[in-house]
């Protein structure tokens, strides 16, 4: 399973960069304007960051013939463009334009696994299924996640399933054992992966160790 960071801010994409994890990055509308930046300048700063790594930038119209034109737009930002376009009639006819002249593309706020079986008969780079929102209203996001991982494996889909809404730990060790292909997760979230109680109360504990035995390696 893939990791990409979901945020805006540089300082977090350089952060997870330096761990040697990062894979990819989302944003949306929201995160761009927590930047405190315009938001083209937010997301080139983000693109030249990573050149090598797919970035999702998302646009704003709701109609057809606007989000192809933003779209568009989007992709010439640089070659790691990915668009992300919401799961509406008029984002899916987009989606189908956009990946035949070539531009990769993210189906956004999905929340079933039909919508998400459309996102890959469209030919859709990437479909993020919300599991978090789902878990806000009373649904298992997890359960809708496995469907459309089962539908996937079924039909020899190509489309990358990037589970999106990630609110704890729990949420990216069952997207792994799933099989997910990728989990887009808060950098906060991330930070708690890599700590462990115990590997602080074990760490401590050596360290103590060496020192009464006088331990030195230079």
């Amino acid at each position: 399973m893939k990791i990409f960071v979901d945020t805006a801010k540089i300082e977090e994409i350089r952060q997870v960069k330096e761990w040697g994890i990062l894979e990819g990055i989302t944003t949306n509308p929201t995160l761009l304007s927590q930047t405190g930046k315009p938001w083209k300048e937010a997301a080139l700063e983000i693109l030249r960051e990573v050149p090598d790594k797919p970035v999702s930038l998302e646009v704003i119209a709701t109609d057809f013939e606007g989000m192809l034109k933003e779209a568009r737009e989007l992709a010439k930002f640089g070659d790691n463009v990915v668009v992300k376009i919401p799961f509406t009639t008029e984002g899916i006819k987009a989606v189908k334009v956009l990946t035949a002249e070539g531009i990769k593309t993210n189906v956004t706020l999905v929340f079933s696994s039909l919508q998400a079986l459309v996102a890959g008969k469209i030919g859709a780079t990437y479909v993020s299924p919300f599991i978090g929102r789902l878990d806000d209203i009373a649904y298992e996001g997890l359960l809708v996640l496995e469907e459309i991982v089962h539908l996937y494996e079924i039909y020899g889909i190509e489309t990358e399933i990037i589970a999106a809404s990630v609110r704890n730990v729990d949420h990216v060790r069952r997207c792994a054992l799933l099989g997910v292909d990728i989990a887009t997760i808060p950098f906060s979230i991330i930070k708690q992966m890599l700590y462990h109680p115990l590997t602080e109360i074990g760490l401590k504990r050596f360290l103590e160790d060496a020192k009464k035995a006088n331990i030195s390696i230079l």
